[in-house]
């Protein structure tokens, strides 16, 4: 009878960690399912060709699709465990990690998410460009060099050094010429 009770503790703290990373994995699905919704929802919304909103849709159906597998191999690898199998608790992760990167690409591949991820992209440079300008002019302003000077002045010793060298050179061909006299 000893036996069975460090079974059964062994069971039941088994089963009490499965249960806890099950349910921190479901939270997470249920999370990165929102976000992704969210995200292709507004992929979607901008979208103005029917054929954008047509690609965002099958997109996302094949996002879906993903998921539900993905669902479908958590209670086979469930089952599989309640029956006695060893089942490894990454396992539970990696499905849900890996049907995650799928339903992104899944979305990712639309027209829809690229025209969104190409005006994100063009309005933060749009932005990095206004304060770049903020910051000289207020360099300015303060008397300090800024970018636009010191390129300036870079640009005029490289041609003050190529005029130099031209000089040299001619001066180099009068004195060949004076030692031939």
């Amino acid at each position: 009878m000893t036996d069975s009770q460090p079974q059964a503790q062994n069971w039941n703290a088994v089963v009490e960690q499965w249960n806890e990373q099950f349910m921190d994995a479901i939270e997470e699905n249920m999370e990165a399912q929102a976000q992704f919704v969210e995200s292709w929802s507004e992929a979607v919304g901008d979208a103005t060709d029917e054929n954008e909103i047509s690609e965002g849709v099958e997109g996302y159906a094949r996002a879906y699709e993903t998921w539900m597998n993905a669902s479908q191999q958590m209670v086979e690898r469930m089952n599989d465990q309640m029956e006695g199998e060893e089942v490894d608790m990454e396992e539970f992760r990696d499905i849900w990690l890996n049907t995650a990167n799928d339903a992104f690409k899944d979305v990712m591949s639309t027209t829809a998410f690229a025209r969104m991820t190409g005006e994100t992209v063009g309005d933060i440079l749009e932005l990095q460009q206004q304060a770049d300008e903020a910051s000289q002019e207020t360099l300015s302003q303060l008397g300090f060099a800024t970018e636009d000077t010191v390129v300036e002045v870079g640009d005029r010793l490289v041609e003050l050094e190529r005029r130099q060298h031209a000089v040299e050179q001619k001066l180099d061909r009068v004195l060949d010429h004076l030692e031939e006299e």
